[in-house]
């Protein structure tokens, strides 16, 4: 009989507040290792285990490729790095990005999963959108137990609200009850006969650690879909746990819907700023070329290149009426002053009479 000595959290925006809770509260002979992601920016320096190590009795580090797993310590995903298990090992692997996220929660929890089976307790904690969903489904897939911050307890729900919706969860609680339970539940003795991982769960596991022969293999769980992929425009493949919808392209990328449609806004806002720079580059171009025609009294010419810049400026007005009615001028600093900055580069005539002529 072995004991539920693996225990996994996820946690994104209010993470910190939580965690820090959390492991404040457990107890320095606590009877399991801990696995923690939270979600950072790429290039950001992560004080976590600092800050775990100062509030908690529990030793925090960030660990090595290949790290021997020790119980009493709390191991902590760099920035960029996703946070794997294998059986008495960790892994830190710069796989492909899922939800968005390097780290992210869902590829832990799937690996604790698939490696230990009944004995991961999945949390997750305060957060948006819904990394950590498909996760937990698959610790309860392979009999484990999965815990999720009250959403009235939590500074951001999303994350547990989209738990709590799709996941049989087994403790619905607020962080400062957790300590105690995990206490609990790591000194009972659990059996391990459970079924296997899936076919599509392994893959899965092996796709974030940039297996070449699961690349490259026919075999992907789920369908094709009508879908691409965000972020290499791969095709996407459709897959679904219980009734939660997933996608993942062949290189590994994953998203939720939620995840897939964000992703899919950012693309469309990107696309939209690249077009209205070329069309204001086109129009500013052909603005000066007709000023050259005229000048040299090439009328026929002049007047192909006034044609061009009016139909530019008239194609830039239209994109930059849509990033207006999406607020992205008025919600984003960024949008701000790209507006501006491509406002200053357009002729003054046509800025100081609405029109898109030579200014004459």
């Amino acid at each position: 009989m072995l004991a539920r000595d693996i225990i996994v959290v996820g946690a994104s925006a209010g993470g910190v507040e939580a965690l820090t809770r959390l492991v404040k509260a457990l107890p320095a002979d606590l009877p399991a290792s801990l696995f923690v992601v939270l979600h950072l920016p790429p290039d950001a320096h992560s004080a976590l285990p600092a800050i775990l190590n100062r509030r908690g009795q529990l030793s925090a580090v960030h660990p090595r490729d290949g790290e021997t797993i020790e119980q009493g310590r709390i191991y902590v995903a760099p920035p960029d790095r996703h946070l794997l298990l294998h059986r008495g090992t960790a892994r830190v692997v710069r796989g492909p990005r899922e939800n968005g996220h390097r780290p992210a929660v869902d590829p832990l929890l799937r690996s604790a999963a698939a490696a230990y089976g009944p004995r991961v307790i999945g949390i997750v904690l305060s957060g948006t959108l819904d990394d950590g969903t498909a996760g937990l489904l698959a610790i309860k897939a392979r009999g484990g137990i999965a815990m999720v911050q009250d959403p009235a307890d939590a500074l951001f729900a999303g994350m547990p609200e989209n738990a709590l919706e799709n996941v049989a969860v087994d403790y619905q609680l607020a962080v400062n009850e957790m300590a105690p339970l995990l206490d609990r539940l790591t000194r009972e003795a659990v059996d391990e006969v459970v079924p296997s991982a899936s076919a599509g769960m392994s893959l899965e596991n092996d796709l974030m650690e940039i297996d070449g022969q699961a690349i490259d293999s026919l075999d992907r769980p789920g369908q094709p879909s009508v879908f691409t992929c965000p972020e290499c425009h791969g095709t996407l493949w459709e897959m679904k746990d219980s009734e939660l919808l997933r996608f993942r392209c062949r290189v590994g990328h994953a998203y939720s819907v939620e995840t897939l449609a964000s992703g899919q806004q950012d693309n469309l806002e990107v696309a939209l700023w690249t077009a209205l720079r070329v069309l204001e580059e086109r129009l500013t171009l052909s603005h000066r070329l007709a000023g050259l025609a005229r000048e040299r009294g090439h009328l026929r010419s002049e007047a192909v290149y006034v044609e061009r810049e009016t139909e530019a400026g008239h194609a830039a007005a239209l994109i930059r009426d849509v990033l207006k009615r999406a607020r992205v001028a008025d919600e984003s600093p960024a949008g701000r002053d790209e507006l501006a900055s491509l406002e200053s580069r357009r002729p003054r005539a046509a800025r100081s009479t609405g029109t898109n002529g030579p200014g004459g």
